[in-house]
């Protein structure tokens, strides 16, 4: 094949398109009737709150019709002991029942209560959705004397994430900055965040590995989702206040006929948002936190961590918004074929840093400063945002318990014990 139909033929996955990106408005902490951007691709649309009331029954009418309108319904559900984001079609495939326990290197569910989101966050996140574990880029066979190629992963299907949390939809948020809101732009990510309806369940309860309230990122999300829903389980009435935040949430809301609430029932949805916010969760002192971690780079504390940490990985493989990837080419086992794939990666594999001549990160004292001072300081000068938002899933599934949340903490303190000293001396 030419060099001109080869490059041809992989450049839409190796530039972007001329298409702008607006960014996606920030998840928490917009007011009703404010702009909201749910979709992608154009600019934030003007869409007056709607809510109704739906009872818990009429749950599998809301993912009927979701399926009905084409969206393939992506929800929680058990599995081998964990809550997992997978393809549901009925509403009793729902974590009826169950709510999870999390502590640092510590997840069990155990039976609580009928509530259908009574769960924190799901063991993965919905980023494998949109930024798939394995894509390929594209393939070559040799065909006689000639090299066919077939460009790009299989075409994105509209899927309807139910159950997003705040926290999540604010790491989708972040990772829309990464992958859609700079000069070069993701294909593979855009074509599955265009074809993507969220369906936000708020939060009423902030698990004991949650700081989302610390990063801005919960435990209310008030806009930048389509639906979000409210769980209400009070005096032996099991309800759910739905809400319509965007042109496509209006229209799925319209096709299930449901009434307005009554003051009453907006009142007693307010106090669940309240009352989820006044429990304290983990606590993350951020004020000048980048610069703490800018100026902490030698401190001796890294290597009190290190001796620790297993450089496993599972707290990138668990964030939402962790976006490492490497590119590897994969041959048929009978030759005359290959594939281009990019697959998930971890800065906390040696061989992730690996240039010629060596790693430049090759200790795990390195990996793992590198890792915390990107999640809480440089990810700010790279997007502006932080790029943490609060899930605690890196705390719950560290296999040694490391939190994130204290080794912050002690090189606070440490900084603040060396200022007394100067100032004493």
């Amino acid at each position: 094949m030419a060099v001109a139909a080869f490059v041809a033929a992989i450049l839409p996955f190796l530039k972007t398109s001329s298409i702008t990106h607006a960014p996606v408005v920030a998840a928490v902490g917009a007011r009703r009737g404010r702009e909201r951007e749910p979709c992608m691709g154009a600019g934030p649309v003007a869409v007056e709150t709607r809510q109704a009331v739906l009872e818990v029954a009429d749950l599998d009418r809301l993912i009927a019709t979701l399926r009905e309108a084409g969206w393939d319904v992506l929800g929680p559900t058990v599995r081998d002991g964990a809550v997992v984001y997978d393809r549901i079609e009925r509403a009793d495939e729902l974590p009826a029942g169950w709510i999870d326990e999390q502590a640092p290197g510590h997840y069990r569910l155990r039976r609580e209560g009928e509530r259908r989101f009574g769960y924190t966050v799901g063991v993965t996140s919905w980023k494998r959705f949109l930024s798939p574990p394995r894509a390929r880029l594209f393939a070559a066979r040799r065909e006689a004397r000639s090299l066919e190629l077939t460009a790009g992963p299989e075409p994105a299907t509209k899927q309807a994430f139910l159950g997003v949390r705040p926290c999540e939809l604010a790491a989708i948020a972040i990772q829309d900055r990464v992958f859609l809101g700079g000069a070069w732009t993701d294909p593979i990510y855009r074509a599955r965040r265009e074809a993507t309806l969220l369906v936000v369940v708020q939060c009423g309860r902030v698990g004991p590995t949650c700081f989302c309230a610390a990063m801005g990122a919960g435990p209310h999300a008030s806009a930048g989702f389509d639906l979000a829903l409210t769980e209400m389980l009070e005096e032996g009435r099991h309800w759910f206040l739905l809400e319509a935040g965007s042109a496509r949430g209006e229209q799925i809301l319209a096709r299930l006929e449901v009434r307005e609430p009554a003051a009453t029932e907006r009142a007693a949805a307010e106090a669940v948002a309240q009352r989820a916010a006044a429990q304290p969760g983990r606590p993350l002192e951020t004020e000048h936190l980048a610069t703490l971690l800018r100026r902490s780079s030698d401190h001796p504390h890294w290597s009190e961590v290190a001796r620790r940490c297993l450089a496993c990985g599972n707290c990138t493989q668990v964030c939402p918004t962790c976006f490492c990837t490497s590119v590897e080419d994969v041959e048929a086992l009978g030759g005359g074929a290959v594939e281009r794939v990019r697959r998930w990666d971890t800065c906390f594999s040696p061989d992730f840093s690996y240039i010629h001549g060596g790693c430049i990160r090759p200790s795990v004292r390195a990996r793992y400063r590198h890792w915390l001072t990107h999640k809480l300081g440089t990810w700010r000068e790279q997007f502006g945002t932080a790029g943490c938002v609060g899930c605690g899933r890196c705390i719950t599934w560290c296999p040694a318990g490391i939190d994130l949340t204290e080794e912050a903490a002690a090189l606070r303190s440490a900084a603040r014990r060396e200022e007394r000293t100067h100032a004493d001396a």
